[in-house]
């Protein structure tokens, strides 16, 4: 029996891939967690075979996550989950460790493939992220665009703003006012030629600076 743990912090996509593998004769579901805390004091007394960890969660980013668990449970397999494919989040999931990587609109068969693949000790990777990063590493993506300068402070909004944490939040969490991090938040606007905080992220993420 493959053991399965799955960590996301919206419920329904916790549902959604039990669902997706409940009726496998070979996989069982074991732990179904919010976010980075839960998971990492569940994995001290379960030891899943493959964790499907989202990379955008509320605490500790996937990412990070990823590294931290990997230094306790050097056996787990994580398999990265997100709604983004670009090739910056991909690779610095591998270089953490992550032995997969799945957008969270994959269907049963390519999940099952992939907890198969990794539990192999083979890495997985959609056909479409396989080839972002081999024409990445070729040189035949789209010229690299302009590098923008961003103040410490201004990564840290921008990293709240990609949370969705509102300006009230972000305020508290760094301590300053809101009216500051709204001239922040219009500095990053300025910066990326963006017209709102959807386009902030968006251009950030082509940038890759998240």
């Amino acid at each position: 029996m493959i053991n399965i743990a799955i960590t996301d912090d919206h419920e329904m996509i916790r549902n959604g891939i039990d669902a997706l593998l409940e009726n496998h004769p070979d996989i069982s579901i074991i732990g179904k967690y919010a976010n980075a805390e839960e998971t990492i004091s569940a994995l001290k007394n379960t030891h899943p075979d493959v964790l499907l960890l989202d990379i955008n969660l509320p605490d500790i980013d996937g990412i990070a996550l990823c590294k931290i668990l990997l230094k306790s449970h050097p056996e787990l397999k994580i398999i990265a989950l997100s709604n983004f494919d670009e090739t910056s989040f991909v690779k610095r999931m591998l270089n953490n460790g992550a032995s997969g990587y799945l957008l969270k609109n994959t269907n049963t068969q390519e999940l099952v493939e992939a907890i198969e693949s990794v539990l192999k000790g083979e890495q997985y990777l959609l056909q479409d992220i396989q080839k972002k990063l081999l024409n990445r590493s070729i040189g035949q993506e789209k010229k690299k665009p302009l590098t923008i300068k961003l103040t410490r402070r201004e990564k840290e909004v921008l990293q709240y703003i990609y949370e969705e944490l509102t300006t009230q939040e972000i305020a508290q969490k760094l301590f300053i006012s809101p009216k500051t991090v709204e001239t922040h938040r219009m500095n990053l606007m300025s910066k990326f030629a963006a017209k709102n905080s959807v386009g902030i992220i968006k251009a950030a993420l082509e940038k890759e600076l998240l």
